[in-house]
């Protein structure tokens, strides 16, 4: 049952990934033809760009289907990720855990009988930041994270790992657009907050008791243009010292304790 609540008043270039992300990466064609046949959730593939071979491209093209992020590289990279040596021209990253959506996060509220509380995440790159995001949000009994399908890690096995077990409890919808996203959650009836130096309020007198959802925006740029211009209200955490920002992981901790603060 779908719960719905009244409102009141590209990238430049990918990075290589590192080592410890090898948990969760699957090499050569085999590899990732079982794990699309088992259902496996697969975060991104890395295609030898220029590849003229059908039936990699027939894979690449099932992937796609299967909502990952088809991405051509350099064959140089390819050998760079590759820890078997027998890539076969394609390496795939599988997600540490199955994807939510939105409906299973607020359904998640609903059977708590709580106001939803809703982390969304505009293209965090960090996986460590998305990690403790996932923590605090689970310590903060949050109901679920929000990431993008593009521009920003997934769930990743060192995203796992920075959770502390949280990945396990926490639901995590990964959406094609966070716009749309922001649209669908307030149709349903929750306010949306966007984080940002020039928030126009204060956090503390945003009232985050009823249906909430705190955007945390990109580590390097903050939240996007029209990702801001969606939001219902922008705030701000109060600085008192000669440093003007805060990690993006440490933002969404203070957002949400003071959505905790709120709601006793």
């Amino acid at each position: 049952m779908k719960e719905h609540y009244r409102r009141s008043s590209g990238p430049a270039q990918d990075k290589r990934e590192m080592p410890e992300e090898n948990e969760n990466q699957l090499e050569g064609r085999n590899a990732l033809t079982e794990a699309l046949k088992s259902g496996r959730t697969i975060d991104k593939v890395f295609i030898a760009a220029g590849e003229t071979d059908r039936g990699l491209q027939y894979l690449a093209a099932q992937a796609k289907e299967a909502g990952a992020v088809v991405v051509p590289v350099d064959r140089r990279k390819l050998n760079f990720m590759s820890t078997t040596g027998a890539h076969q021209g394609v390496i795939a990253l599988a997600a540490a855990r199955e994807y939510a959506t939105i409906d299973d996060i607020l359904q998640v509220a609903a059977q708590r009988n709580e106001a939803p509380l809703i982390v969304i995440c505009d293209e965090l790159s960090d996986p460590h930041n998305l990690g403790a995001i996932i923590r605090s949000a689970e310590c903060a009994g949050a109901h679920g994270v929000i990431i993008p399908k593009r521009r920003s890690v997934g769930l990743t096995a060192t995203v796992a790992k920075t959770s502390a077990g949280a990945l396990e409890y926490m639901k995590v919808a990964k959406v094609t657009n966070i716009v749309s996203a922001i649209e669908e959650l307030k149709q349903k009836g929750v306010w949306v907050f966007g984080t940002a130096a020039e928030g126009s309020v204060p956090m503390y007198q945003a009232d985050l008791k009823g249906p909430a959802a705190l955007v945390i925006g990109s580590e390097g740029d903050g939240m996007s243009r029209l990702v801001q211009k969606s939001c219902d209200m922008t705030v701000h955490i109060p600085m008192k010292g000669r440093i003007t920002s805060l990690n993006a992981s440490a933002s969404a901790s203070i957002l949400l304790y003071e959505a905790v603060r709120q709601r006793s």
